[in-house]
């Protein structure tokens, strides 16, 4: 049954502003979460990337953060990579401006001075990298005493990219008594352990599969070796649209943009040699529509939230299983579907069937790289029993035409410009009386 903000609890004005932004109905983690999150509850959530995970913590964090102390947050996101940080931050923002709140985003690979001076000033919400905050911590220009309200996003990412140590030091710097929401795709392992040490009786909640559904994906593998690749490469991406293009080193992104775009498409590379502004404006272009495709490294890929990719190409081969799922994941999200390629030359053809047979995945791995991309678009998603043996076919079919880019995403990679800001300040104050804070025990938070 289709709900509203109001009807879960948003204040009255706060859902109006909302709909002014193009947030209307609430996603399915949203539906799920704000009730117990209002109310002062510990959130422990499992939720996939992309799926509202932005405001169904935001809303609740800028409604009780207010009146920050310099230097002294009272609200505290934490994201495993630079892209999460700034993507949060732009999505909250002109709901916190137009609600008289600051958020500001803190990570590396840019200036520490612009993120001092706007502590020193007083930030009510503060969404960081743990590196860049543990530096900020060291040189006194940040102190977690008087968060009320710690969400650990993107948990699991935070365990892979080796980030919970840090993140655990982190959390036992804030009070004891805060409310503390994490979100991740996984809910076990690790990820357990913080649940364990940091929270206390929290509201469990489950939305969607707990992995991209590979069944609403074509998986092609296309058997080249590697002097044709980049030919074969452009002519996808040409015909594909928007396509997120994965290498396994920095230095070969870098190489296989530079040869994609002198080859005649258009591409930029995103991955943590390059300095922020430049991995901002990668990022931007391709959700933009400006670049056609975005070439990355798993680890800057993680985190990142694009609308209507099309196609997800494996140009260097995944590491284990669980890559190649997370990789394709960007494509054939909200019910849409995707075109994942896999180049794969003889030799690594025994490691691309054992992939096959784990996942169950339907593939043809005989099937030789496509000569031509022209043809019609969608005989092959409309007909699941066509076969991938048919090379052109193949190709030809399962590249649809890009879909169009939707503005109004709701989970920040295309977020909509705000409106004008009102004179008179919004209303964001909870009607509800809000539950003593389910933070850990000072003997487990500490």
């Amino acid at each position: 049954m289709t709900t509203t903000f109001a009807a879960l609890g948003i204040p009255e004005d706060l859902a109006e502003f909302l709909a002014e932004l193009g947030y209307v109905t609430p996603f399915d983690v949203q539906a799920a979460t704000l009730p117990d999150a209002l109310a002062g509850r510990d959130i422990s959530a499992r939720a996939p990337t992309g799926s509202g995970k932005t405001l169904a913590f935001g809303l609740p964090l800028l409604m009780r953060a207010e009146g920050a102390q310099p230097r002294r947050p009272l609200g505290l996101v934490l994201a495993p990579t630079r892209e999460l940080a700034d993507q949060i931050q732009g999505e909250l923002d002109p709901i916190a401006r137009a609600g008289g709140r600051s958020v500001i985003a803190a990570y590396g690979g840019v200036g520490y001075e612009p993120q001092k001076r706007a502590l020193a000033r007083g930030v009510d919400v503060l969404v960081a990298c743990p590196g860049r905050l543990a530096d900020l911590i060291s040189q006194g220009d940040v102190d977690l005493d008087e968060v009320r309200v710690a969400v650990i996003d993107e948990a699991d990412r935070m365990a892979d990219m080796g980030f919970l140590p840090e993140v655990r030091r982190l959390l036992d710097r804030t009070p004891s008594d805060r409310q503390t929401m994490l979100y991740s795709a996984t809910l076990d392992g690790d990820v357990a352990v913080l649940t364990r040490h940091y929270q206390r009786d929290p509201a469990v909640h489950e939305v969607g599969e707990p992995g991209p559904d590979l069944e609403d994906m074509r998986h092609l593998f296309w058997r080249l070796d590697a002097s044709n690749r980049i030919e074969v490469a452009s002519n996808l991406i040409q015909a594909a649209g928007s396509t997120i293009v994965f290498c396994r080193t920095r230095r070969g992104a870098d190489r296989v943009t530079k040869q994609l775009k002198r080859a005649g498409a258009t591409a930029a590379a995103i991955h943590g040699s390059r300095s922020q502004s430049q991995r901002t404006r990668a990022l931007k272009s391709f959700a933009d529509g400006d670049v056609e495709a975005l070439v990355a490294t798993d680890v800057a890929a993680r985190g990142i939230h694009v609308d209507d990719v099309a196609c997800v190409l494996h140009f260097d081969p995944p590491v284990d299983a669980r890559t190649y799922v997370h990789r394709s994941g960007r494509t054939a999200r909200a019910g849409a579907q995707g075109v994942v390629v896999s180049f794969v030359d003889d030799a690594q053809l025994r490691d691309a069937g054992d992939l096959v047979r784990r996942l169950r995945l339907r593939a043809d791995l005989a099937t030789p790289a496509p000569v031509t991309l022209q043809g019609a678009t969608e005989r092959l998603r409309a007909d699941p029993a066509t076969s991938f043996s048919d090379a052109a076919l193949a190709v030809a079919d399962a590249v649809a035409e890009p879909p169009r880019r939707r503005r109004d995403t709701r989970n920040g990679a295309h977020a909509p410009a705000a409106p004008q800001r009102r004179r008179r300040r919004r209303n964001y104050r909870s009607r509800r009386p809000v539950a003593s804070a389910g933070g850990g025990s000072g003997a487990r938070g500490r």
